[in-house]
């Protein structure tokens, strides 16, 4: 984050942060924010107050983390009030402009640092006909990933919707990594049976789980039935993320600068800061700026000579 020192009032506009998206994106933004809040700005520029920085999460629905349980939201919303966030609810944003975020109540928040985790549309293709996009321009596919009213044509991942071939997620997948590779697994097998005349496998997806960290010792989880959320849920995140890190190496690596980082409480997110001119300097560029004609537009001493 790059700030300029300057009047309170700027600095405030400066050091707002607006996240607009309440799912595990949002959340995991917000709570990272929220640790530099605490640790970093008051650690690295003193001088500057933490009060200035305010960080809001904003959702259109009711509460954070939707495609988790109701507990678990309620789990997600106390940490990030605890560690200072303002978790807006039942907020649209309608747009934003001249550095204010705009609100459909007509609230605005002063900010330059907007981010958008609220989901995103698809890219069409060209030549595809818009009758077979769904929401978020999202391509719809029957139960077997085939575009539906098109044949030999296949798709997989965020790029596709399923409203109607899964009986358990009416409406479409949710879309996650594991969706994607457990529909790429599925059509290769499809793909084969296909070439020899076989009967193709509807998808199914199995869920997993799904997991959030907010920051430090807080994060949730949810596999199958059992549901966890702080310290054991943070500490499984952490188990969940080494495995998926290649070589004995690498892991060994990360594993032990989480151990100092949580020791030392080292964050390697850092602000950038620098100062603004000084107010005689922006003034006589000013001046040297408006000169037509002069001997020297970048020296007023030399000017000041030659007056003499």
């Amino acid at each position: 984050m790059l700030v300029t020192r300057s009047s309170e009032t700027e600095r405030q506009e400066l050091l707002n942060v607006v996240i607009v998206g309440g799912g595990a994106t949002g959340v995991e933004v917000a709570g990272a924010l929220s640790e530099m809040k605490n640790y970093v700005l008051p650690k690295d520029y003193p001088d500057m107050p933490s009060s200035l920085m305010n960080i809001y999460l904003i959702e259109a629905g009711p509460r954070l983390l939707p495609a988790m349980s109701p507990p678990t939201s309620a789990h997600v919303e106390g940490f990030l009030r605890t560690m200072g966030v303002n978790v807006l609810l039942n907020k649209m944003v309608t747009d934003y402009q001249n550095h204010r975020v705009i609100l459909k109540d007509g609230t605005q928040i002063a900010t330059r640092t907007f981010i958008w985790v609220s989901g995103v549309a698809g890219e069409t293709v060209g030549n595809l006909n818009p009758k077979y996009l769904g929401r978020g321009r999202r391509i719809v596919v029957d139960a077997y990933n085939q575009v539906e009213g098109l044949d030999g044509v296949f798709a997989i991942g965020d790029q596709c919707i399923m409203p109607e071939g899964d009986p358990r997620w009416k409406g479409g997948h949710p879309q996650l990594a594991q969706v994607a590779i457990q529909q790429g697994k599925l059509l290769a097998r499809n793909l084969k049976a296909l070439e020899k005349g076989k009967t193709l496998k509807p998808f199914r997806y199995k869920n997993l789980g799904a997991m959030a960290t907010v920051g430090r010792n807080r994060a949730v989880a949810e596999f199958s039935e059992v549901k966890m959320a702080g310290f054991f849920a943070w500490f499984m995140w952490l188990i969940v993320h080494l495995r998926s890190i290649l070589g004995i190496r690498n892991k060994s690596i990360v594993f032990l600068n989480w151990v100092w980082n949580y020791v030392s409480y080292a964050q390697s997110l850092r602000f950038i800061v620098y100062a603004r001119k000084a107010k005689e300097v922006v003034d006589r560029q000013a001046r040297l700026a408006s000169q037509h004609w002069g001997n020297d537009l970048l020296s007023e001493g030399v000017d000041a000579r030659k007056r003499d």
